[in-house]
């Protein structure tokens, strides 16, 4: 059920951003003739006055149509109510919409979420460091440690119920690049030592390759009024899309490191599945967190995303006049397929790495 739960969200965040450029278009009188959540075969098909509405088989995905690209149309080229006739303005915001959309609903999410829980109070610190390696190729996972295990020391120092353990961590992981570290792990209730050699990075620094997450849980108060809830959940999302940008602007200054961080769609509902399972309401920080994802990844200047359409704009506003349409239809074509190819590598990728597809090629 959890992860029919993370797929929803998926779902919900994708209707959203389509939902965005649909309101967006319909609001000022352009024409949209589809609406589709989904991508394959038609599972479910309304013909609206205006417009086509379908639920297709795989949920992962969606599109608003416009009668433009459409050589069937029975609407004249010159009419004013086509997106393309449109001027520069009117057509930014249509694009823009979804990922508008998706921070909006981040917004909204993160407030209800704050109405339901709480607002966080204090943490309460437990001793150790709680720790992910970030992939199976890095020195953590190598050496054995597994995710949600708990370091309870390093080098013989105790990593104490404080806020500054994940810190002394750290320092004695970077200060001894290439040289053994000794550590004591519980894992699944189990306590043991473990050794692991850190890796030299390319500024001197020792690298194992984890994510440290502080060992322990945040205690809740009952917001004080709906001003406090809304407030909250601004600071909230104020620092997650600052995290989102500086993670994705990481990956373009420090690609070789940063890469393989990289998590495509079995991930993400493997990673939402498990904060359901842990608890429920963790379903809305992931879906906040996503829906922040989304809305950064779309705006990026990219072939076959908003950004790249809307950097098309940039150059109509700038020129006066439109790309030609076979360098634009070129363009955005390229970028859908290399697109299209990340993402079925990530799938094929991930799934072969599900324990589940890896008890079964063990046993061939």
């Amino acid at each position: 059920m959890s992860v029919l739960a993370a797929i929803a969200v998926l779902a919900i965040l994708i209707l959203v951003h389509e939902l965005g450029h649909f309101i967006a278009a319909r609001s000022q009188g352009i024409y949209a003739n589809r609406f589709s959540l989904g991508f394959g075969p038609t599972l479910l098909k309304y013909q609206g006055s205006q417009t086509e509405y379908t639920i297709r088989a795989f949920p992962l995905g969606g599109f608003v149509g416009f009668p433009d690209d459409d050589p069937d149309s029975e609407i004249p080229p010159n009419d004013p109510n086509l997106l393309r006739n449109r001027p520069i303005l009117d057509r930014a915001i249509v694009i823009s919409a979804g990922v508008i959309a998706n921070l909006i609903f981040a917004y909204l999410v993160l407030a209800l979420q704050i109405g339901i829980v709480g607002v966080p109070q204090e943490f309460q610190f437990q001793p150790g460091v709680i720790v992910k390696p970030i992939n199976e190729q890095s020195v953590a996972y190598q050496a054995g440690i597994r995710s949600g295990d708990i370091i309870l020391s390093v080098n013989g120092k105790e990593l104490l119920a404080d806020k500054s353990s994940p810190l002394l961590l750290t320092k004695e992981i970077q200060s001894h690049p290439n040289e053994q570290i000794q550590l004591q792990i519980q894992h699944e209730n189990q306590t043991k030592p473990l050794t692991l050699t850190p890796t030299e990075s390319p500024d001197g620094k020792g690298l194992v390759g984890i994510e440290l997450v502080p060992n322990g849980k945040a205690i809740y108060r009952h917001p004080q009024n709906p001003i406090e809830i809304f407030t909250v959940a601004a600071d909230r999302f104020q620092q997650l899309l600052i995290g989102t940008v500086k993670g994705f602007g990481q990956l373009v200054t420090n690609f070789q490191e940063t890469a393989s961080q990289v998590s495509g769609p079995v991930n993400i509902v493997k990673i939402g599945a498990k904060l359901a399972a842990d608890n429920s309401a963790n379903l809305l920080s992931f879906a906040a967190i996503i829906s922040i994802n989304l809305a950064v990844i779309n705006i990026l200047p990219l072939p076959a995303l908003d950004g790249g359409q809307l950097a098309f704009l940039l150059i109509e506003g700038l020129f006066g006049k439109p790309l030609p349409a076979k360098i634009q239809e070129g363009v955005m074509q390229t970028g859908l397929v290399l697109l299209l190819g990340l993402g079925i590598f990530l799938i094929v990728k991930e799934t072969t790495q599900l324990d589940v597809v890896q008890q079964l090629i063990q046993g061939l």
